[in-house]
C-alpha cells in the first residue's frame, strides 16, 4: 500500500484527496436481492488500488462474515470485514446468529446492527400493518435485545443502533455502556430518523460515534436529503472526536464507494473541516471501532 500512496503523490494528488488510510465501516454491495452497483470482490479491489485500509460489507439480509472471509484471501492489502443486521431474514433479534457470526474463523464479524429495514420505527412509518421486529416495549429493552448486547460486550465487537427510533437508541446506549461495550454506533442519525442534535450530542456524552453517511447528501436519500454545509454543521457541534464519515454506497443509481468517499472528504474540507478532523472521522475513529490498532 505504501507504492500506491507514493503512485498518487507522484500524480499530483495530496493526501487530502487520497484515501490512504480511510476505512468505510458501511458499504453495500453484491451479492443482495437489492440491486447494487458492485460485488464485493469488486469494492475490495477499488479500495486495494486506493490504498484503503478497511472496508466493512453490510447487507439487510444476511450475515457477510463469509463474504469478508473469501474476499479477504482473494484481495490482500486491505482488510475486509463483515457483519450482521438483526432483521427477520435472521430471525430478528437473535443472540445464536450473532454468536454463529463472530465464531466465524478470523473474527471477520465486527459489528452487529440492531434491525434495519424491519426495525418498528421504519415498518410503522412505511406500513403500519407491516411485520417488525421489536427491541423494546414500554420503554424497557426486551430480554433478547440485551442477551444480544452481552455478546456484544463479551466479544468485544460493535453495536450499531441500526434504524431504531431515537429514544430507542439512547436505550441501546445507555444498556450497552452498563453492560460494558467498548464500540458504539449511532447508525445514520438524520438519515430517515430524526435523531435531534441534543440526542446526538447526548449519545456522544455517553461515547457513542454519530455515523454521518455520504449517501445522505445525494438525491437517493429523498426527503433526508442534506448538504454538505449541514453535515459539516452537525460533526463540528456534536465533534470529530465522536463522529465517524462513512458511504452508506452500494445503491445501483449511485456512485462507488471510493469515489463517494472521495468527495465526501473534498466536500467536508471546503466546509472547513481540517485534515486532522478528517482522519479522526474517516480513519481513527472508525479503526477504533473495528479494534484495529
Amino acid at each position: 500500500m505504501r507504492s500506491v500512496g507514493l503512485l498518487l503523490l507522484c500524480a499530483g494528488f495530496s493526501f487530502a484527496q487520497s484515501l490512504q488510510g480511510v476505512i468505510d465501516v458501511h458499504a453495500h454491495v453484491d451479492p443482495e436481492t437489492i440491486p447494487r452497483s458492485i460485488d464485493a470482490i469488486t469494492l475490495a479491489r477499488l479500495a486495494q488500488v486506493e490504498g484503503m485500509r478497511a472496508v466493512v460489507f453490510k447487507n439487510h439480509f444476511f450475515a457477510t462474515t463469509g463474504i469478508a472471509f473469501l474476499v479477504h484471501r482473494i484481495v490482500p492489502g486491505v482488510e475486509e470485514f463483515g457483519g450482521i443486521a438483526l432483521n427477520r431474514a435472521v430471525g430478528g433479534v437473535n443472540p445464536a446468529a450473532v454468536q454463529q457470526m463472530v465464531d466465524l474463523p478470523g473474527r471477520f464479524g465486527r459489528i452487529v446492527w440492531m434491525p434495519t429495514m424491519d426495525s418498528e420505527y421504519t415498518a410503522r412509518r412505511s406500513n403500519p400493518i407491516r411485520p417488525f421486529v421489536p427491541i423494546s416495549k414500554d420503554g424497557e429493552l426486551l430480554p433478547e435485545v440485551k442477551h444480544v448486547i452481552a455478546i456484544i460486550a463479551h466479544e468485544d465487537i460493535a453495536l450499531a443502533t441500526g434504524h431504531s427510533s431515537p429514544q430507542e437508541s439512547l436505550l441501546l446506549i445507555r444498556e450497552a455502556k452498563r453492560a460494558g461495550v467498548n464500540r458504539i454506533i449511532v447508525t445514520h442519525p438524520e438519515q430517515g430518523l430524526n435523531m435531534t442534535l441534543v440526542q446526538q450530542k447526548e449519545a456522544a456524552a455517553m461515547g457513542a460515534f454519530l455515523e454521518y453517511c455520504y449517501v445522505g447528501t445525494l438525491p437517493f436519500a429523498g426527503a433526508s436529503q442534506k448538504t454538505m454545509a449541514y453535515y459539516a454543521q452537525r460533526m463540528k457541534a456534536v465533534g470529530p472526536a465522536h463522529a465517524i464519515m462513512s458511504t452508506d454506497l452500494g445503491n445501483a443509481l449511485n456512485p462507488v464507494h471510493t469515489a463517494g468517499m472521495r468527495s465526501y472528504i473534498q466536500g467536508l474540507l471546503k466546509e472547513g473541516l481540517t485534515q486532522d478532523e478528517i482522519d479522526q472521522m474517516a480513519r481513527r475513529n472508525p479503526a477504533y471501532l473495528l479494534g484495529l490498532k
